[in-house]
C-alpha cells in the first residue's frame, strides 16, 4: 500500500473512532470521567443539556457557564451574566471537551445573562428555549424570559420570539412531545412559589400558556422529562436531591416516595438541575454539583470553587421507581443506538 493511501486510511479510521460511527455504536460503554466535565473559562459549568448533532456526528453539552471564578464577584453577581457553553464528545459521552460559548443573537440589553439551555432537534433545526435575564444583578428581583431561538448548526443562534407565559419571570424551560404529535413545555413560575407551569404548542413556535400543573405540588425547579421502559418520568430540583414523578396521561403525576436521587447524604455532594438521555435502554442523568476531585499526593478528596457536571446511570426497578449510586462507575455509550 502506498504511503499517502495508508495516511488516508489511518485518518478515515480515526473519525470513524471519534464520532459516532459504526465503531463506537457496537463499541462497549466505557467508564465516564468524573468530574465528568468542567468548564475551563469560569470552573462554573451547570444546567447540563445534552443533546446529539447529525451534523458533526458528535454530541454537544450545553450549559450556564457561572463565572464562579471572577475575582470580586458575590454569589448572586457570578451568576449573572453568564453566557451558554458548548462541550463536545467524540467517545460516546464519556469524555468531554469544550468547544466555545454559543453565537446567540438575543441580546436587547447590556451584558445579557443565559441561563438553562433546552436544546431539541427537529426535522432538521436545532430549537432552544433559553432563560434569559436583562443584565448583571446581585439580587433576584428582576424580569426573565423563555426566549426560542434556532439553528442550523447547533452554536450560530437566532432568535425566534419571547414566549408569552403566564408571567415575566419563569425559568427552567423543558420540552417533549406528547403521543397526540403537541409539544409541551413546563417551567418554572417564580412568583407562584416556584411551581411548575406548562404551555402548549402545535409546531414549537406558537405556545399557549396552561397554567400550573396542579398535582405537582411542591416546590422544585429545573423539570426534565423523559420516557424509559415505557414509563414517562419527571425529574425536579427541589434543593435537596432530585426528586422524582411518574405519570400516565402527562396531566397527572405522582411522586415517587423514598429518598431524592442524589440527595447530599452519606458523604456525597448534592446533586442539581438534571437532564437525562435514555440511549439503547440505558437513561444518564447529567447533572451539576460542587467540584470533587482526588488529591493525587495523598488520595484524599478534595473541592475548589466552582460546578462540575457529573453523569449517573438511573436504574428502574421492576415496580417503576428510580435510583442511582453516585458512588460507582458510570459506563456510557450514547452513540449505541446512532
Amino acid at each position: 500500500m502506498h504511503l499517502k493511501s495508508l495516511a488516508f486510511l489511518t485518518v478515515a479510521l480515526a473519525v470513524l473512532a471519534v464520532s459516532c460511527g459504526p465503531r463506537t455504536k457496537q463499541a462497549e460503554r466505557i467508564r465516564a470521567d468524573s468530574p465528568l466535565y468542567i468548564d475551563p473559562v469560569y470552573n462554573g459549568s451547570t444546567d447540563p443539556m445534552v443533546c446529539y448533532n447529525p451534523n458533526t456526528k458528535t454530541y454537544y453539552m450545553y450549559y450556564t457557564s457561572r463565572r464562579s471564578n471572577v475575582e470580586g464577584l458575590g454569589g448572586i453577581e457570578s451568576v449573572h451574566g453568564s453566557p451558554i457553553g458548548i462541550a463536545e464528545s467524540r467517545d460516546g459521552g464519556a469524555s468531554w471537551t469544550y468547544l466555545r460559548d454559543a453565537d446567540i443573537d438575543y441580546a436587547p440589553d447590556p451584558n445579557p445573562t443565559y441561563w438553562a439551555p433546552e436544546v431539541i432537534w427537529h426535522e432538521g433545526k436545532f430549537h432552544m428555549y433559553l432563560t434569559y435575564v436583562p443584565g448583571i444583578f446581585d439580587t433576584w428581583e428582576h424580569p426573565r424570559d423563555i426566549v426560542h431561538l434556532t439553528s442550523t448548526d447547533g452554536i450560530s443562534w437566532h432568535t425566534e420570539s419571547v414566549l408569552d407565559l403566564a408571567v415575566r419571570k419563569v425559568i427552567d424551560a423543558c420540552v417533549a412531545q406528547l403521543p397526540d404529535g403537541t409539544w409541551r413545555l413546563w417551567y418554572n413560575n417564580e412568583p407562584d412559589g416556584k411551581t411548575i407551569f406548562y404551555a402548549d404548542s402545535p409546531d414549537l413556535y406558537h405556545w399557549t400558556d396552561k397554567g400550573k400543573v396542579l398535582s405537582i405540588e411542591t416546590r422544585g425547579e429545573g423539570p426534565n422529562v423523559f420516557t424509559l421502559g415505557g414509563k414517562t418520568y419527571m425529574i425536579v430540583d427541589e434543593w435537596k436531591g432530585l426528586s422524582i414523578f411518574t405519570t400516565e396521561d402527562f396531566d397527572n403525576w405522582t411522586k415517587q416516595e423514598g429518598r431524592y436521587l442524589v440527595d447530599g447524604i452519606d458523604g456525597q455532594m448534592r446533586g442539581n438541575h438534571a437532564d437525562v438521555e435514555v440511549v439503547d435502554g440505558h437513561a444518564y442523568m447529567f447533572y451539576f454539583s460542587g467540584i470533587r476531585e482526588t488529591d493525587p499526593e495523598t488520595g484524599q478528596p478534595v473541592r475548589r470553587r466552582g460546578s462540575a457536571v457529573y453523569v449517573a446511570e438511573l436504574i428502574q426497578a421492576e415496580d417503576g421507581t428510580l435510583s442511582c449510586d453516585t458512588t460507582q462507575p458510570c459506563l456510557i455509550n450514547l452513540c449505541a443506538d446512532k
